[in-house]
């Protein structure tokens, strides 16, 4: 190969690592940008969930104390009471009955 290829070869190269070097610096640029954009995403989509988890937990615990309310076993007997006419029983109202193993034979 003579001096005149090597440097044309040469130039060549010289030329492709610029034209490389000017299209990566864009492109690296670029995905930077959209991994930027991603994180910010992810950091609005964390917000935005961490926020609903305190709503739910702050609910769960309205509902727990709802649920503790109205298992009160006061509350309960003055429903049976009031509203379904039930009483307590007597125990001269209480019959018990016993069962044997035996079977009638009819």
């Amino acid at each position: 190969m003579n001096k005149k290829n090597k440097a044309k070869i040469k130039h060549f190269f010289s030329f492709l690592s610029i034209c490389i070097l000017a299209v990566s610096i864009p492109a690296v640029y670029f995905l930077y940008s959209m991994h930027s954009k991603k994180c910010n995403d992810l950091r609005r989509e964390i917000t935005r969930l961490e926020k609903e988890q305190e709503k739910l937990i702050e609910e769960n615990k309205r509902l727990v104390a709802d649920i503790s309310e109205l298992a009160k076993p006061e509350r309960i007997e003055q429903i049976a009471i009031e509203e379904l006419g039930m009483h307590k029983v007597e125990s001269e109202d209480v019959v018990r009955v016993e069962m044997t193993g035996e079977k009638s034979s009819e």
